[in-house]
């Protein structure tokens, strides 16, 4: 090649590039003036335990959310809300507050929401994802897990060893029941699986209405507290479809859209030493102390 050519191609190269930032900046100047004019869709995060996780700690909660979710739908040229959901479960009563919360707002707004599964979506986390029109998975993805757990410790014999003497005053038959210092009996055995069991049944409800049409297995397959990886979630009519965020949302809309990504504010002692500042001020002896009262206490009321 000549040197002429090598001079004539550099040139022509050059003025692509000029005219690409021409053309950028007439971009930005018409988005200025006249707004921009790609479509948002906006990208929520449910990331971790659904509840209060610790004295120090909260998971996911209504009360966390809530503005963020009231943002999202605030967002001038929205055109969807994607989920990102990444939880293992938790407290099904903040579950469906979270979830209602979603679904109320898209329906006042008369906006589509996608659920996007990332690593799980178990017991709660599937709740959540529930609250999607439509609900993807990766293939390595676990799904499922559709069923109540409560869980706890027995001390009745540990007590009794180091010769300690429980002394416990109520009035009413059935306050104190589920005593973790008492050996476990039939009648309190009986209140929390009938507890149980209306907290079942209504997650079950919950997930048969949202996915109305799309289950393809018998209740005994599906709602037995059994999960699954993202294939078989797919074959079970649990999710919709195989896909990441960003090819499912490009070949639904196309190109003419930008991501608007909502996340929650930190602290600001928190942000800059990466902790809560109760472990700093807290003595650490009686944060645990605390920790594990609290655990005792509301064990018999921890349904997940």
């Amino acid at each position: 090649m000549n040197e002429v050519n090598k001079s004539t191609m550099a040139n022509a190269e050059f003025d692509q590039i000029i005219t690409k930032r021409q053309i950028s900046k007439l971009d930005q100047l018409f988005a200025s003036v006249f707004g921009d004019s790609k479509e948002v869709i906006a990208v929520l995060r449910l990331s971790g335990v659904i509840g209060k996780v610790s004295t120090m700690q909260s998971g996911l909660t209504l009360e966390s959310l809530n503005e963020l979710i009231e943002k999202a739908f605030k967002i001038k040229k929205l055109k969807a809300l994607c989920l990102i959901i990444n939880s293992p479960g938790g407290s099904p009563v903040q579950s469906e507050l979270i979830a209602k919360r979603i679904r109320d707002l898209a329906k006042e707004n008369k906006i589509k929401i996608y659920s996007f599964i990332e690593d799980m979506a178990a017991s709660g986390g599937y709740w959540l994802a529930c609250s999607g029109d439509w609900i993807y998975a990766s293939y390595s993805s676990v799904i499922g897990s559709i069923g109540v757990v409560s869980s706890g410790f027995g001390f009745h014999e540990a007590i009794n060893k180091l010769g300690i003497e429980r002394r416990v005053y109520t009035e009413g038959k059935n306050k104190a029941i589920l005593d973790p210092f008492k050996p476990i009996n039939k009648e309190d055995l009986k209140i929390i699986k009938n507890l149980q069991q209306q907290v079942y049944e209504h997650f079950v409800d919950y997930v048969k209405t949202r996915r109305a049409g799309k289950l393809t297995q018998q209740d005994e397959i599906l709602f037995n507290g059994e999960f699954w990886a993202g294939q078989t979630a797919l074959d079970y009519g649990l999710i919709d479809g195989i896909g990441d965020m960003y090819s499912i949302m490009k070949e639904k809309f196309g190109d003419n859209i930008k991501f608007q990504y909502l996340c929650a504010k930190q602290p600001w002692l928190k942000k800059k030493l990466g902790m809560g500042s109760k472990i700093l001020t807290d003595n650490f002896a009686n944060s645990l102390i605390d920790a594990v009262e609290n655990k005792i206490v509301n064990d018999k009321f921890d349904i997940r």
